[in-house]
């Protein structure tokens, strides 16, 4: 009760002392179409959670972008849309983000299915580490939220790797809700990942973004990011996959659509 108590006061605290400034919200609320279907409600607890994993979390700027805090404001928003009736919970466990100018390029030593090692170098705009930290790139995730983009959103697919990662290596099974049925979600996710990968082998026209098809983990990321930018489209393609990550997040971007 008074470890309650004091997490409580914590969070009245930072948001009465460091509050995202109404006049920035306001403006980012207008201007980004991800935001457009929230209801006033939904848009004023966003605020509050995107207030609160600012303070928590720990950015860092990479090869000299000068990282500002509306960037940061902003990256967060689109962070917390997926915790939006979930929670701040759901990313604790790890604390750094680290945000890069543009594309950037890694190298690691990899192994193949034969198990021969192998060292690579890959030029990535996103990466999400198991206990570790949230890589992104600015300016590939800044075109994409200036102009919605079906199916693209550098942050929605990262953070949901996180998501992804809390009972694991992401495999693109999150922690289901006790009210889930597991058998109804891989059942749903392994039937239209299989439909994605045999359209992409055959060389016919992709239902949505073939990177999906990479494996089931970036399937469920990739999932993600058409369930909040182009929710009709994955109810045309996957309805089924719609409908459990629906009662994942506890959202139905869908229905805003009709507004």
């Amino acid at each position: 009760m008074i470890l309650r108590w004091i997490n409580h006061w914590k969070t009245r605290r930072v948001l009465k002392h460091h509050p995202i400034p109404h006049a920035f919200w306001h403006r980012l609320m207008v201007e980004d179409p991800l935001f457009h279907g929230l209801s006033s409600v939904e848009k004023a607890h966003l605020r509050e959670l995107t207030t609160l994993f600012v303070h928590q979390k720990n950015y860092y700027a990479s090869n000299e972008l000068n990282l500002t805090q509306p960037m940061a404001i902003t990256i967060s928003a689109h962070a917390c849309l997926l915790i939006l009736e979930l929670g701040l919970d759901y990313y604790q466990g790890w604390q750094d983000i680290r945000v890069y100018p543009s594309a950037f390029l890694v190298e690691r030593d990899e192994a193949d299915e034969q198990g021969i090692v192998s060292h690579q170098q890959h030029v990535l705009g996103g990466e999400a580490w198991l206990h570790g930290p949230v890589v992104l790139d600015w300016e590939g995730f800044k075109a994409e939220s200036d102009q919605l983009k079906p199916g693209r959103n550098l942050v929605l697919h990262e953070f949901s790797h996180k998501l992804d990662m809390l009972n694991g290596a992401a495999n693109g099974m999150p922690p289901l809700h006790k009210t889930m049925n597991r058998t109804h979600w891989t059942q749903a996710f392994s039937e239209a990942f299989e439909k994605l990968k045999h359209q992409v082998e055959h060389g016919h026209h992709a239902a949505i973004n073939p990177y999906a098809a990479t494996d089931p983990a970036e399937f469920f990321a990739v999932a993600t990011e058409y369930f909040f930018t182009a929710p009709n489209l994955l109810i045309h393609h996957f309805p089924a996959v719609y409908e459990q990550l629906s009662l994942f997040y506890r959202q139905d971007p869908n229905a805003h659509l009709s507004i």
